[in-house]
C-alpha cells in the first residue's frame, strides 16, 4: 500500500512521519521541491506519478490572523490546492483524507457542533478551510473530510508551547476565558487519520463524507492554560493565570466563542474515539520536558 501524505512539515504532517505505520504500508511525504501546493502541474504529476492507495492531505495556511492580509496565499492553500488535489484523486479513483477546521463556524452555537450544522466562518482562515472542504466534495472523490481544533504537539508553534515559553518569561498570564474548545493532540489525531486513511484504501464500503475529531473533554483558552500550568509544575509555582475576556485582547482575526466539536458521528463510522485531552497534554509536556533536559545536557 502507498501513501500520499502533504503537509508533512506541519504539527500532524510531522506525527504523521513518525507514526508506527502497519507493516507493508509505504507513506511518501513529498518536500517543496518535489510538491509545491501552489502549483496545480506539479500536484498533477505527483498524484499521477504512481497509484496511491489513498492521498491524506494535512497541509494547511494556518496562520490565523496572518490569513486576513495574506488572503490570496490562505485561499491558494487553503482552498484551491485541496480542490485540485480532490479532483486529480478522483481522476485516479484514489480516496482523499482532507483535515479541516471548527473555523467553519461562527461559534455562536451553545452546543457542539455537529457535522451538518451550517457553516459561517468569521474570517478568511475559516473561509478558505470551507472552500477547501467544497473542492473536496465538489470532486466527486471518495473521501472523509476530517475537522479537527485546538491541536497542540511537541513541534511548530502552537498555544500549549507558547504557555511554556511564557511561563519561563513572566509571573503573570493573561489568558482569554470566553472562548471554548476542545484541545487535540497532533499525535492522537494523527493516529486517527491513520485509521481512516487505510480503512478507505482498503475497504470500498468505509463510511464516507465529513466528520469531527478532537480529544474528548472541553475547557477555555484560559482552563487550558491552568492545566499546563498544573501538569508542567507539579510542585507549584508557575505564573498566576488570569482570566480575561476577548475584547481585551484583540486581534486581526476574529475568533469562534465556541469551537466544541461533537465525535459521535467517527465513534459511529469508525469505532474513533480519542482520550481525554488533559492525558494528551500531559504526554506532551512530559516530552518537552525529555528534550529540554537532552538539550540542556548537551550544552
Amino acid at each position: 500500500m502507498d501513501i500520499l501524505v502533504t503537509g508533512g512539515t506541519g504539527q500532524v504532517g510531522l506525527e504523521l512521519k513518525r507514526h508506527a505505520w502497519p507493516a507493508g504500508v509505504e507513506v511518501h511525504f513529498p518536500g517543496r521541491d518535489e510538491l509545491d501546493l501552489s502549483k496545480p502541474d506539479e500536484i498533477s504529476r505527483v498524484v499521477a506519478s504512481r497509484h496511491w492507495s489513498v492521498v491524506i492531505n494535512a497541509a494547511a495556511f494556518t496562520a490565523v490572523d496572518k490569513a486576513e492580509t495574506e488572503v490570496a496565499e490562505a485561499w491558494l492553500l487553503n482552498a484551491v490546492a485541496p480542490a485540485v488535489l480532490a479532483a486529480e484523486a478522483a481522476k485516479a479513483n484514489i480516496p482523499l483524507v482532507h483535515v479541516s477546521t471548527d473555523y467553519v463556524f461562527s461559534g455562536e452555537k451553545s452546543e457542539p457542533y455537529v457535522e451538518e450544522d451550517r457553516i459561517a466562518p468569521l474570517g478568511v482562515y475559516g473561509a478558505s478551510k470551507e472552500g477547501g472542504e467544497q473542492g473536496v466534495r465538489s470532486a466527486r472523490v471518495r473521501h472523509a473530510i476530517v475537522r479537527t481544533a485546538w491541536v497542540v504537539s511537541e513541534h511548530r508553534a502552537n498555544f500549549l508551547k507558547t504557555m511554556l515559553r511564557l511561563a519561563r518569561e513572566r509571573d503573570r498570564l493573561s489568558v482569554v476565558a470566553d472562548q471554548w474548545g476542545c484541545p487535540t493532540s497532533a499525535r492522537d489525531f494523527a493516529g486517527a487519520l491513520v485509521r481512516v486513511a487505510i480503512r478507505l484504501a482498503s475497504d470500498d464500503s468505509a463510511p464516507t463524507g465529513t466528520f469531527h475529531l478532537v480529544n474528548a473533554g472541553e475547557t477555555s483558552w484560559h482552563g487550558f492554560a491552568v492545566e499546563i500550568m498544573r501538569r508542567a509544575f507539579p510542585n507549584g509555582g508557575g505564573p498566576r493565570i488570569e482570566a480575561i475576556q476577548t475584547c481585551a485582547y484583540p486581534t486581526p482575526a476574529k475568533r469562534p466563542a465556541n469551537s466544541r466539536l461533537a465525535t459521535e458521528k467517527i465513534e459511529k463510522a469508525y469505532g474513533i474515539k480519542l482520550r481525554p485531552w488533559p492525558e494528551a497534554i500531559a504526554e506532551i509536556i512530559a516530552a518537552l520536558e525529555r528534550k529540554d533536559n537532552l538539550t540542556t545536557s548537551g550544552r
